[in-house]
């Protein structure tokens, strides 16, 4: 319980740094942009691939992986019902808000939360595989067909995973790990070294965007950002309990890991959706902002009577 403590502490020490940082404009009013690209493209598949290339592959698929996947599908079910039937939204409107319910910050806070909380980074590759190759794809299908923009193609779908570095990354350290093979340590050291970066990088930046953010004002979207918020960090890692704990009987360290996992913020990839297909861009943002701040709460709370 100390250790989870601890780390939370560090988390929000380095995120404190990060706003301060902002607020007196010390690194320009790009560096959290500079600092998520940083940690997206560069540090994070550097962490990735090292953890990866040494991990046993029963580890990567794990029971708490099986019990993510299943709050997510159930939290998302809920959302897109509700929205389209009570609210009557459009299916633009309807998957960006189905995204902020349920497609969770794995890049970024989930990196921190799973070396610092959960101890292991290599417990938050299968919500990363599952968000880029299954989730993400079809999404992102959704909005192009509501969009008018066609069909898109099989081959456009497929390559969705392969643009993105992180998953590049796993999929390389993965491969390693199956072979067998063992990469000398003068090879991994730069990797280490660039790797060792991307955990405070992100929390900067977290920090840094925090100023000037004000999630709880009033608006049209109001009742769908806090159907999505709720939906997100307090019924899927509810439900994530429940299913560890009660369905498939789980050990306890598993179930805190899925209850952990279940209960990261909304990834910023889902504004970043909403911005390019051009719809429910202020729903998307008000969001990830204010499932990131709760969400904290949540994960502390999940720690004191778990772990």
């Amino acid at each position: 319980m100390a250790g989870v403590l601890s780390g939370f502490t560090t988390i929000w020490a380095l995120a404190a740094l990060g706003y301060v940082l902002a607020r007196r404009r010390l690194l320009g009013e790009h560096a959290p942009r500079v600092l998520g690209q940083l940690v997206f493209s560069v540090a994070g598949p550097a962490l990735l691939f090292t953890t990866l290339s040494r991990t046993s592959l029963d580890r990567i698929v794990t029971g708490a992986s099986l019990v993510f996947v299943a709050s997510t599908i159930v939290v998302a079910a809920l959302y897109a019902l509700v929205a389209r039937l009570v609210w009557r939204r459009d299916a633009r409107t309807v998957t960006i808000g189905t995204l902020g319910a349920s497609y969770v910050n794995a890049g970024n806070m989930g990196l921190a939360i799973a070396a610092y909380v959960l101890g292991d980074v290599s417990l938050v590759v299968p919500v990363l595989l599952f968000q880029l190759l299954i989730f993400g794809p079809i999404a992102l299908a959704v909005l192009d067909l509501a969009s008018g923009q066609g069909r898109p193609s099989a081959a456009r779908l497929a390559l969705l995973p392969v643009r993105n570095p992180l998953m590049i990354a796993s999929a390389a350290g993965i491969l390693v790990a199956a072979t067998g093979w063992h990469p000398p340590d003068l090879l991994l050291e730069p990797f280490e070294l660039v790797g060792a970066a991307a955990v405070p990088a992100a929390l900067l930046a977290f920090g840094m965007s925090l100023p000037g953010a004000r999630p709880l004002r009033g608006g049209p979207d109001a009742p769908e950002r806090y159907l999505a918020v709720t939906l997100k960090v307090v019924v899927q890692p509810l439900l994530a309990y429940l299913i560890g704990r009660l369905v498939l009987d789980l050990p306890d360290h598993q179930v805190f890991a899925a209850v952990i996992t279940a209960a990261l913020p909304t990834a910023q990839n889902v504004f970043v959706f909403a911005l390019r297909y051009r719809t429910a861009e202020s729903l998307a943002r008000d969001v990830v902002m204010l499932s990131t701040l709760v969400s904290a709460l949540v994960m502390i709370l999940a720690a004191v009577f778990l772990a």
